[in-house]
């Protein structure tokens, strides 16, 4: 059977208590600015300490079952409507499919099955990303993608953001697509990547006080004027809103090396700011909130399918799915089984593929 006895880890403890401390709402974030975000801080921490000493203790010390190996895979299929499926390292690596992934997604859409395709990377929009599922060979509808650069987009949308007002992109192509079919105004993103500060004495920097938020995304032409750029609106346009892609630490550019991801550029951000940004990608729970009120799923009946650990099995523990760690990707065998992971996914497997010979094995 599928349903195993499970305490909550350490960490996603921590993580609630931080969708509590920076006051998620209906769709995982919190509707009011960024400053109401740290209004917040005192209550949460005075309501913390309420708390009693053996209370907090055993929320240090409890653990988290160890991940099983998917060995049934028709017992997990079953189980959910939906599986939720991360991109890079699960379906493709760079610009290669990885195998068996086309048989195993005609398997599970035979099966009744809604597939949902999620990713961080911002530096695309929807309708991008669907011409790579094409040239792949995949057939995917837009409607079924879910990139950051979408999600930068329809929080925005969630919260009512004034038409009038603008944003301001540190970030590429993809936010800039998709906050145009939102209907808002932007500025900044790749034009502004050639752009230098000539500092003389007595130099002042302007900046458009009409823009009401900075969306921080992946940038590979991040560079000084846009930090200024964007601390400037955060720190002295009243309420801006400071909204982070993701914070994912490291990408794969190349098959070669890791290569610094969209965390660096919003650590930037937050440096000169001394802000934290509202994240809308994973592990938040906006994008979760989203597809299941888009879809009208229920996230008990959902399986997010991913390769990393801190961004995607998190993201599905925190929606409250059922996680499927595959080792196509970035987290190998020895991180998941090390003593000092405490994120453990309900079950791991070599890559989405084992769907098909797991399945056989079975019958």
């Amino acid at each position: 059977m599928l349903s195993r006895t499970t305490t909550v880890i350490a960490s996603a403890s921590a993580s609630a208590k931080s969708s509590q401390l920076f006051g998620f709402g209906s769709f995982g974030i919190n509707s009011n600015n960024s400053n109401n975000l740290f209004c917040t801080r005192s209550t949460t921490t005075t309501s913390t300490r309420n708390l009693s000493w053996k209370s907090r203790m055993e929320d240090s010390f409890t653990t988290r079952a160890s991940a099983q190996p998917l060995t049934n895979a028709d017992d997990l299929i079953d189980s959910v409507e939906t599986f939720i499926f991360d991109c890079d390292g699960v379906i493709w690596k760079g610009d290669k499919l990885i195998d068996g992934v086309p048989q195993t997604l005609d398997m599970l859409r035979s099966k009744g099955k809604r597939l949902v395709f999620v990713t961080n990377n911002s530096t695309k929009s929807r309708k991008q990303y669907g011409k790579k599922f094409e040239t792949l060979g995949l057939n995917v509808n837009e409607e079924e993608i879910f990139a950051s650069s979408f999600a930068a987009a329809a929080y925005l949308k969630s919260i009512n953001f004034p038409k009038d007002k603008k944003v301001y992109v540190i970030g590429e192509e993809g936010i800039l697509k998709e906050l145009e079919l939102a209907g808002y105004q932007y500025l900044g993103g790749p034009e502004d990547g050639g752009k230098k500060i000539e500092l003389k004495p007595g130099y002042l920097m302007e900046h458009d006080e009409s823009v009401g938020a900075v969306v921080v995304g992946f940038d590979r032409n991040f560079n000084y004027y846009k930090i200024q750029y964007g601390t400037l609106c955060i720190r002295e346009n009243p309420g801006c809103f400071f909204i982070a892609t993701n914070r994912d630490a490291v990408t794969h550019l190349t098959d070669a090396q890791e290569w610094a991801g969209g965390g660096s550029m919003v650590g930037a951000i937050s440096g000169s700011t001394q802000r934290e940004p509202l994240v809308v990608g994973k592990p938040s729970t906006f994008m979760m909130d989203y597809l299941a009120n888009e879809f009208g799923i229920l996230k008990s009946q959902i399986c997010m399918v991913g390769d990393r650990l801190d961004t995607d099995i998190l993201f599905g523990q925190n929606g409250g799915c059922k996680t499927l760690l595959v080792l196509s990707g970035v987290t190998t065998l020895p991180v998941l089984q090390n003593p000092d992971n405490s994120i453990q996914p309900d079950f791991y497997t070599n890559k989405i593929s084992d769907f098909l010979s797991l399945k056989a094995a079975t019958v």
